[in-house]
């Protein structure tokens, strides 16, 4: 009979404005096993974890670890009981080496306790916790220098070093290609088999079903039920996560593009230390298609994003919007040229937290002259039109009224797709449209995205997610190193493996092929 490891057993979490993020939420993991934990977005999951890692403390119910109920009032309580996490963004000093990193707060001293850090000891137990593990990394690197999948290695030898048997992972796979994916899923089950046990906190069902033993689901921030992942199906997960049956898979028509409506050309871009982000970036996009841009992030995506709408300056390069250039345009310019964007940082250009649903939503219409009565706003008719996107977007909120701050994260993101598709809009630029949300709220926005696209609009698709990105393409640029190094004009005909090849840098089109992103 398999051997409990944890029990958390009727914990319910209560916050300061009344939020029940968890109620009588009963969660049972087995040692050595991989654990899921599934849900949609404000399900409580990772208030759970937090309440397991002594990062929130509950109102009601107990945690027993190995046999023993335990009391966790903070991280290095959890720490001390062999409780790790890794989070979703990693929590690592990029000028420090791996080994330094892996050792902070337990530094080796030349003299005993005292003295400066004995660095010679530090890379030993650095490279002896790489060799225990199976990690290939070279401890002497500055973090800075690696990639996200190796800076992902080094926060889980940062908990492993520290004694944890239990190892929490937030969302582990969301900024990986899928050959770091797979390499990530081997060490994970090399972990399992040396006794470690594993929670894996996952949106990717397939990931859930190719990787873990068991999982739960909440819903609504209490526990549905706990599953042999073997006995169900990718929709039987889906359905006990929202309530319903979920199209997993977005049904969509052959595009048939017409007129372009998004030109760049020879688009180059520098960062405030003179680094090349963005080298000789041309591409196009045609009314009735969505153009994906797959790659792993930070290879000039998000400034590509934000030079289209204005954020970032357009200094180098050329870019027209239905033949008019964008140069020394401001962002409401370029919103009134029709375009529309979906920022992949929400909370910083998305919406602002602290306002109502309602004052996010019409941000960007408020001053038009169809909403104003005289010298003021037509509030009457502004909550009309709130409340009916409220309606037609799904957004779960108390009404109008309510601060965006108090939402999940899948209806923050509604609010912003509400008001960003429901303009007038002749180009979408969607950065990430589905990061960190649930199910449910992933399936309404890649719908409303092919919708767009049906009825006119060009759309610019940037993702990390590659089955978002060959699910939702017409045609596929991927980049690496700030440029491009493939196009596929047909994206049903790819799959995720060779668009990682080509992320990864291990190919390269000719410059003939790439060109073909250029239609005129």
């Amino acid at each position: 009979m398999p051997e409990e490891i944890l029990l958390m057993d009727n914990i319910t979490k209560v916050y300061a404005n009344g939020f029940v993020a968890n109620k009588d939420v009963t969660l049972s993991v087995n040692k050595g096993e991989i654990h899921a934990l599934c849900g949609e977005n404000g399900a409580g999951k990772s208030t759970l974890m937090k309440v397991l890692f002594g990062s929130e403390t509950p109102e009601e119910g107990r945690i027993v670890i190995k046999g023993e109920e335990v009391k966790i009032n903070n991280p290095l309580e959890a720490i001390a009981l062999g409780v790790g996490m890794v989070w979703q963004h990693f929590m690592l000093c990029p000028s420090l080496t791996i080994a330094e990193n892996l050792i902070l707060g337990m530094e080796p001293k030349k003299f005993g306790k005292f003295g400066p850090l004995n660095m010679a000891q530090a890379n030993k137990v650095a490279q002896e916790a790489c060799e225990k593990y199976g990690f290939k990394l070279d401890v002497t690197r500055k973090v800075e220098e690696l990639a996200v999948g190796n800076k992902q290695k080094v926060e889980i030898l940062k908990a492993l070093i520290r004694g944890a048997e239990i190892l929490i992972l937030d969302e582990p796979t969301a900024v990986l290609t899928p050959q770091e994916t797979a390499e990530l899923f081997v060490q994970l089950r090399h972990l399992k088999e040396l006794g470690h046990t594993i929670i894996f906190i996952s949106h990717h069902l397939d990931e859930v079903k190719e990787l873990c033993d068991r999982l739960t689901v909440l819903r609504l921030g209490k526990s549905v039920g706990t599953a042999i992942v073997a006995d169900v199906t990718q929709q039987d997960i889906s359905r006990m996560m929202v309530g319903r049956d979920v199209m997993l898979k977005i049904d969509k028509t052959k595009a048939q593009p017409t007129e372009t409506v998004l030109k760049i050309r020879d688009l180059t871009y520098k960062d405030e230390e003179g680094r090349d982000i963005v080298k000789g970036f041309s591409a196009s996009v045609r009314k009735g298609e969505i153009v994906g841009i797959a790659g792993v992030e930070g290879n000039g995506q998000r400034e590509i994003s934000e030079i289209i709408t204005g954020l970032l300056p357009l200094n180098n390069g050329e870019i027209t919007i239905d033949g008019q250039s964008i140069r020394g345009k401001s962002i409401r310019q370029i919103r009134e040229m029709g375009v529309a964007h979906i920022s992949e940082d929400r909370m910083t250009y998305g919406c602002s937290e602290n306002l109502s649903v309602k004052d996010n939503i019409i941000s960007d219409r408020y001053y038009k002259k169809d909403y104003k009565q005289g010298p003021l706003m037509n509030n009457k008719k502004l909550d009309s039109e709130v409340d009916e996107l409220i309606k037609e977007f799904l957004v779960k909120c108390g009404d109008r009224n309510e601060p965006v701050r108090m939402l999940s994260g899948g209806n923050m993101q509604k609010v912003v797709v509400a008001r960003e598709f429901s303009g007038d809009t002749r180009l979408i630029v969607a950065n990430q449209p589905t990061r960190g949300i649930d199910v449910g709220a992933t399936e309404f926005i890649r719908r409303k995205l092919v919708e767009l696209r049906d009825g006119g609009a060009a759309v610019l698709l940037i993702t990390a997610d590659l089955n978002e990105a060959l699910e939702l393409s017409d045609s596929l640029v991927v980049m690496c190193g700030g440029e491009i190094v493939a196009y596929f004009e047909d994206a049903s005909q790819v799959t995720d493996f060779i668009l990682g090849e080509y992320m990864l840098g291990l190919k390269r089109m000719s410059d003939e092929e790439i060109g073909r992103v250029c239609y005129d």
